[in-house]
């Protein structure tokens, strides 16, 4: 059995600083994703402003415009490419400080409660970034 001596206030308080600072995060990874959407899209084409659009074929509602693609340039295909390669990282930050927040709350919970085996359970769980099993512990109740 692992002695722990935990205090639960200052858990909570250091957990609000750490959600303050994803918010944060958050913010700016939203922010640079709509600088490189406006960057591609002033960026333009690389083909004459007649063909920078195609038509759609198809049938269209009264009263709506015709449906229509933009052509895309290549500083528009290299960033979208970028932000495709990118995803995996961004995803794994994101579930790895979502891990450490509900593995820690979820720990001190069940510390709280005296029980020590799911506190354990819990710890591991955020440490090997295992979402399902922190969902799980923390609606055991």
């Amino acid at each position: 059995m692992v002695a722990w001596d935990i205090k639960p206030q200052g858990v909570q308080g250091q957990l609000k600083v750490v959600g303050g600072h994803a918010g944060d995060l958050e913010k700016a990874l939203n922010a640079m994703v709509k600088a490189m959407s406006e960057a591609a899209q002033a960026a333009g084409t690389a083909v004459p402003g007649t063909a920078a659009s195609t038509p759609l074929q198809g049938p269209v509602a009264p009263g709506q415009e015709l449906l229509s693609r933009t052509a895309m340039g290549p500083v528009a295909a290299a960033l979208g490419e970028y932000l495709k390669e990118r995803q995996p990282q961004l995803t794994s930050v994101a579930e790895r400080i979502q891990a450490a927040v509900l593995g820690a709350a979820t720990a001190t919970n069940e510390y709280v409660e005296g029980d020590l085996d799911t506190a354990k359970q819990a710890q591991d769980a955020a440490k090997s970034v295992r979402l399902d099993l922190l969902k799980d512990l923390g609606g055991r109740k």
